[in-house]
């Protein structure tokens, strides 16, 4: 079998070297299994969709003008610069992940291992489909304005309860600690 080097995966705006052996995107949904006491099925929710994985397998040769630790350099790179501390969304470019709407992605993991008897690098890349999460920020009402629209929320009577004295608790009362005690191994559990 003979492979060509092709132009077909790009990301952050570089061509990945080497061969691309395979291409796979995995989509799937979110589902919760519940437990219902007495029944031996476990119902299922559909909670949504989880984000998509990609995995790229690259075989990496020496070139004229490269050895294939080089090429290996110039993957990482892309992925993980110097001074990087936390991966960033990059643009993957690829008619498979196109196919499935998918433009951005976090870069995930590298392996990469040497084939016994052979003169190439097996190499893995994992992505992760990258969704930007929106979050809206709500203007802070006062506090006065809060606790009077709370306030005007309650009926008569549990205004007029909230007045009235409601006791205490037999721990609090002045009795001695023994006498409290007491109290509270008669109260009904």
């Amino acid at each position: 079998m003979i492979f060509l080097e092709d132009q077909c995966i790009k990301v952050n705006g570089v061509v990945l070297p080497g061969v691309v052996k395979s291409i796979e995107v995995v989509e799937s949904a979110q589902i919760d299994e519940q437990t219902v006491e007495g029944s031996s099925t476990k119902p299922k929710q559909a909670t949504g969709y989880e984000d998509a994985k990609i995995n790229v397998e690259l075989i990496l040769d020496n070139t004229a003008t490269q050895t294939k630790y080089q090429r290996l350099a110039v993957v990482r790179t892309l992925f993980r610069k110097s001074g990087q501390t936390v991966p960033q969304p990059i643009s993957f470019v690829n008619e498979d992940t196109a196919a499935h709407g998918i433009s951005k992605v976090l870069f995930k993991g590298l392996t990469h291992k040497v084939e016994s008897k052979r003169d190439q690098l097996a190499v893995t890349l994992e992505f992760w489909e990258y969704v930007p999460q929106t979050i809206k920020a709500a203007k802070k009402s006062s506090s006065s304005s809060s606790s009077s629209s709370a306030s005007s929320n309650l009926t008569a009577d549990y205004k007029s309860y909230l007045t009235t004295k409601r006791g205490q608790s037999p721990a609090v009362d002045d009795a001695s600690s023994s006498a409290a005690l007491n109290s509270v191994a008669q109260m009904p559990y």
